[in-house]
C-alpha cells in the first residue's frame, strides 16, 4: 500500500505549483486504493475562451495522468457561472455571456478536451443543472458561510475596492457558486491554475461547512510561451496550439528556450518523474540541449497527432531546417494563370491565412524572409511560375499550382 500511494503522489505532484490539503490527498488515495473506488477530480472551465493551447492544456494533462492512475474527471462547464463572468485578474467586471455564446463555446471546449483527457473516465456536466435549482433560501444560506471581509481578500476585489472601482454584489456569488459545485459533486480533488486559488479554496471551505471531507486543491503553474518570458498567449503569438498542424507544432517546440526544456517536460507531457530526473541529469552533463529538445518535440507532437503525421513532421523539420531543402508534402496554392508577379498573389496568401496582411508580407520581404525555390528575394515584381515553392518566414511553405 505504501509503495502504491507514494507512486501515485509522485505522479500527481509532478510539476505542480502548490497543493493545499496534502494530508487529505494522501488519505483519499489510500482509501481509493483500499476500496478500489476512483477519486473524483473536478475541473471548472470558463466557456468564454475555447481555443486551447499548451498553456491551457497543463491542467488537462495533469487530469489525464490521474486518470491513468484510475481516477475519474468531472469537467464542469460553467454555463451558469459564465452568465455572471468570473472577474479573476480583471480591473472590472467581465461582461456576462449569453446562453447561446456559452453553449457554443462549451461545444468547442468538449471537442478539444477529448484530444487530451480519457473520454471513458470523464464526465462533462453543466453547473446550471444544480445551480439553477437553488431557491432564494438556499442562496441566503450559501451567502451566510462567508463575509465581505473574506471576499475582499481576493486580490482583484481588493484592488478594485481600494481604487474605488465598483464591485457588483452579484460578483461575490461567483466563488460561492464554484465552491457549491464541489459540494454537489463531492469532489475529492479540484485542480486549476494559480489564478483560481481563491475560488478553489472556497470549495474546501464550503465542503467543510457541509460536513464533507475537504477536497485537495492542486494548483498548476503558468507555462511561459516561446519567448520564454510571458505567459503563453495567442494574442502574444508565443503559443503552441493543440490543433495546429504537426509540422508547425514540431517546429514551435524546437523554439522553446533551453532553460524551459524541463518545465515543458513536466507540464506539457505525461512523462514519468523518473524520466524527467534523467533528463535533468543529461542537461547537467552537457548533453546538447537540441538533442533533448528533438525528443521533447516528438513527444509533444505525438500526443496530438498520429504516428504518420509525426513522422512527416520530423521529415519536414529535417528537410526545411536542418538540411535547408524544400520539404515534401507542403500545402498548395491554386492560381488561375500560367505566370504572374509575386505581388499579385498577396491577396490569395492573406485569404488562405499564410500571412495576416499585405504589410506583413512586405515586411518579411524587406527583412529577407521570403524565398522562391530556396532563393531569397526582395522583388515584388519577380515572376512566379507553376510549381514554384514559396517560403514565407521560417515555418511556412506553399507550392504554386494551377
Amino acid at each position: 500500500m505504501k509503495d502504491l500511494v507514494e507512486e501515485q503522489l509522485k505522479i500527481i505532484t509532478k510539476g505542480v505549483s502548490n497543493i493545499v490539503g496534502m494530508e487529505e490527498l494522501q488519505s483519499k488515495i489510500e482509501k481509493s486504493i483500499h476500496d478500489n473506488i476512483p477519486l473524483i477530480i473536478k475541473l471548472g472551465l470558463d466557456p468564454s475562451a475555447p481555443d486551447i493551447h499548451l498553456g491551457h492544456a497543463v491542467v488537462l494533462r495533469k487530469i489525464k495522468q490521474m486518470q491513468d492512475l484510475g481516477h475519474k474527471a468531472m469537467i464542469v462547464i460553467g454555463d451558469f457561472t459564465g452568465r455572471i463572468g468570473d472577474p479573476t485578474g480583471k480591473a472590472k467586471a467581465r461582461k456576462a455571456l449569453s446562453n447561446e455564446e456559452v453553449m457554443e463555446n462549451a461545444r468547442t471546449y468538449q471537442k478539444q478536451i477529448f484530444k487530451i483527457v480519457d473520454k471513458d473516465k470523464t464526465e462533462v456536466c453543466f453547473n446550471s443543472e444544480w445551480l439553477s435549482k437553488l431557491n432564494f433560501e438556499d442562496i441566503i444560506k450559501l451567502a451566510s458561510t462567508t463575509t465581505v471581509a473574506r471576499m475582499l481578500e481576493r486580490e482583484d476585489f481588493k484592488k478594485r475596492y481600494n481604487s474605488n472601482i465598483p464591485i457588483g454584489l452579484h460578483e461575490f456569488f461567483y466563488p460561492l457558486m464554484q465552491g457549491y459545485d464541489s459540494i454537489h459533486l463531492k469532489a475529492d480533488i479540484e485542480i486549476g491554475g494559480t489564478d483560481q486559488t481563491f475560488n478553489i479554496i472556497m470549495g474546501r471551505t464550503l465542503q467543510k461547512n457541509a460536513g464533507l471531507m475537504e477536497q485537495a486543491a492542486i494548483f498548476m503553474p503558468i507555462l511561459e510561451g516561446l519567448d520564454g518570458v510571458e505567459k503563453m498567449s495567442k494574442s502574444l503569438g508565443n503559443y503552441i496550439g493543440i490543433e495546429e498542424d504537426a509540422h508547425i507544432m514540431f517546429k514551435k517546440v524546437m523554439e522553446v528556450p533551453d532553460d524551459l526544456i524541463v518545465k515543458y517536460f513536466e507540464l506539457a507531457t505525461d512523462e514519468h518523474p523518473d524520466k524527467i530526473d534523467s533528463i535533468k541529469e543529461e542537461l547537467l552533463s552537457d548533453k546538447n540541449p537540441r538533442d533533448i529538445k528533438i525528443e521533447l518535440a516528438k513527444i509533444i507532437t505525438g500526443l496530438y497527432h498520429s504516428e504518420e503525421k509525426l513522422k512527416e513532421a520530423v521529415e519536414y523539420y529535417n528537410d526545411a531546417f536542418s538540411k535547408g531543402t524544400i520539404p515534401k508534402n507542403i500545402p498548395e496554392l491554386m492560381i488561375s494563370w500560367e505566370e504572374d508577379l509575386l505581388m499579385d498573389i498577396i491577396p490569395l496568401l492573406v485569404k488562405e491565412n499564410y500571412i495576416s496582411s499585405g504589410s506583413e508580407f512586405r515586411r518579411l520581404l524587406n527583412q529577407g524572409g521570403i524565398s522562391i525555390n530556396n532563393e531569397k528575394t526582395d522583388d515584388l515584381g519577380q515572376v512566379l511560375y507553376l510549381g514554384d515553392v514559396l517560403r514565407i518566414g521560417k515555418k511556412k511553405f506553399v507550392k504554386i499550382i494551377k
